[in-house]
């Protein structure tokens, strides 16, 4: 017999021989009984496990979306703070002619405009006024556009009605209803601000409601609903989660977009009223002076895509952070 062959009898026989020695053991000397606890039962492999976590490991990890976004803070913080940092207020009108339309100097730091007021104020406070602007209509689109996209996909039978008003509204430009609500309705920040959340849930609505047709039927909203769950739970727990980076990605593109919109239609004199500083007005006063003056444009214009850039930027980062698929 070959010392291959006698080395695997010689570990045969041991194991035999201590299988032998376990079966003399009794049942209780062999195994310890544990407790039951519910709790340590339904716990599993990643209970550790944290979305919120993960998602602001992940976005750290992207150097340069950090880098924008404490850009982005830091600006619009001071937003906020710049006008009491000025020598003037942002309406203040100097009697004297000779301080209209000064260049920037070490007393009016962004120059006068064509009525002799301080233009870093100005300026400083249309962001303000822009930045407000933007946060109200985003989530103003956010929530109905939200709602009415998981209705009009998880409902069947609300279908064929929002999709009817989704092409109703959608096949005619936006410019036209804003033009009409302007001159019928009036111009000021609460009317543009209802009035382009009226008109902006589409998007966030039409991407909500294309996500829920995937998630729909699947076997444990099938299960869900066989066991008499309500629809405002089903959509709650087991649908919504899985639209957090489309709900992220949509506000990210609001923001920017409705500064886009706010200067677009003051600029054309459809927006906020000329009483109201915003960029938009500003760029809009701007256009006769600007060859003369160029500061009057390019001040405005530097910081409308300060805001518009970092945030989209930041905020794409944020939004695929927080998608589940890129997490463990």
């Amino acid at each position: 017999m070959s010392s291959k062959a006698k080395t695997i009898l010689a570990n045969t026989r041991a194991n035999l021989s201590g299988y032998n020695k376990l079966g003399s053991f009794s049942e209780d000397e062999l195994f310890d009984v544990v407790d039951y606890v519910p709790s340590a039962a339904e716990r599993t492999g990643y209970s550790d496990y944290s979305y919120w976590r993960c998602v602001f490991q992940n976005f750290a990890k992207n150097k340069v979306a950090m880098v924008l976004f404490i850009v982005f803070v830091i600006l619009f913080i001071f937003t906020f703070i710049a006008g009491n940092i000025g020598n003037y207020s942002y309406d203040e009108i100097k009697p004297d002619n000779t301080q209209i339309l000064i260049a920037p100097n070490s007393q009016y730091w962004f120059g006068t405009d064509n009525l002799g007021r301080d233009y870093w104020c100005q300026v400083w406070y249309a962001a303000q006024t822009s930045i407000k602007l933007a946060a109200v209509v985003a989530v103003g689109e956010i929530v109905l556009g939200v709602i009415i996209g998981l209705l009009w996909g998880y409902v069947r039978q609300l279908d064929a009605f929002f999709t009817g008003l989704y092409n109703t509204i959608n096949n005619i430009p936006t410019i036209i209803y804003m033009t009409l609500i302007a001159l019928l309705v009036g111009r000021s920040f609460t009317i543009m601000a209802l009035s382009l959340i009226f008109f902006g849930w589409l998007v966030t609505a039409r991407n909500i409601r294309n996500m829920v047709l995937i998630y729909r039927d699947r076997e444990y909203n099938l299960a869900s609903r066989c066991l008499g769950t309500s629809t405002f739970t089903i959509l709650r727990r087991n649908i919504l989660p899985y639209m957090i980076s489309v709900i992220i990605m949509r506000l990210t593109l609001s923001i920017p977009g409705t500064i886009a919109w706010e200067s677009t239609l003051s600029y054309l004199g459809l927006g906020l009223d000329a009483s109201t500083p915003s960029l938009g007005v500003l760029l809009r006063n701007a256009r006769s002076y600007f060859i003369d003056f160029p500061y009057l444009l390019i001040f405005p214009a530097v910081i409308v895509s300060l805001i518009t850039i970092t945030f989209y930027l930041f905020g794409n980062a944020f939004a695929d952070a927080s998608d589940p698929r890129n997490h463990v």
